[in-house]
């Protein structure tokens, strides 16, 4: 397998974990019909798998917003790139998120979705590397509290590349990984061993 990665969160234990979260969503919205706004592109893996385990009608919509200055670190200052396609006015709306650090962009997010009068807004994501956490977010729906790692797979990407891993790695050497992409290319191979 490659150098510099570990496996972070199986295959299996992610279908587990967003299965977890599909049943607790169908709960929650028992008799109502949310509207998933999954945040491009990151969200779009995670949003797939988490849909197909909810047993309610949902409404899928999608928002892409990128952070100025293109800094490799989130500041927190964003701008929409999509904006949704339909009115969530009076919809009950849950954002879906593959990772949630600072709270910068997820607290912008939700004031720009607030303005709009849903019923309600919540949150799930698949990973909270609550660790980074600048501005307090409210999560209501949880995959996994992650580790201050830089993460690759199911869906997260280094440069475009690997958001098809089934499996979540841990990159020790993201600056190397950034510069030399094909580093992780043995891990398409399949799941390594957990440590």
């Amino acid at each position: 397998m490659g150098e510099g990665a570990e496996l972070l969160y199986g295959a299996a234990e992610i279908r587990d974990r967003v299965r977890a979260l599909g049943a607790q969503i169908t709960a929650d919205y028992a008799g109502r019909e949310p509207v998933l706004i999954a945040v491009l592109k990151g969200a779009a893996v995670f949003l797939a798998d988490l849909v197909l385990s909810i047993g309610v009608k949902v409404r899928v919509d999608f928002m892409s917003i990128s952070s100025y200055g293109g800094a490799s670190t989130p500041s927190g200052v964003v701008r929409i790139m999509k904006d949704l396609d339909q009115d969530i006015g009076g919809q009950d709306v849950i954002v879906v998120e593959d990772i949630v650090d600072t709270g910068l962009t997820m607290t912008y997010l939700r004031s720009v979705l607030q303005a709009r009068e849903p019923a309600s807004v919540e949150v799930c994501t698949l990973l909270d590397k609550s660790v980074r956490r600048i501005t307090p977010v409210d999560i209501r729906y949880r995959g996994f509290d992650c580790p201050d790692r830089f993460v690759v797979g199911y869906g997260m990407d280094v440069g475009e590349r690997y958001r098809n891993l089934p499996f979540i790695l841990a990159v020790d050497d993201a600056q190397a990984v950034t510069e030399d992409p094909d580093l992780l290319l043995p891990y398409l191979d399949g799941e390594p061993e957990g440590p």
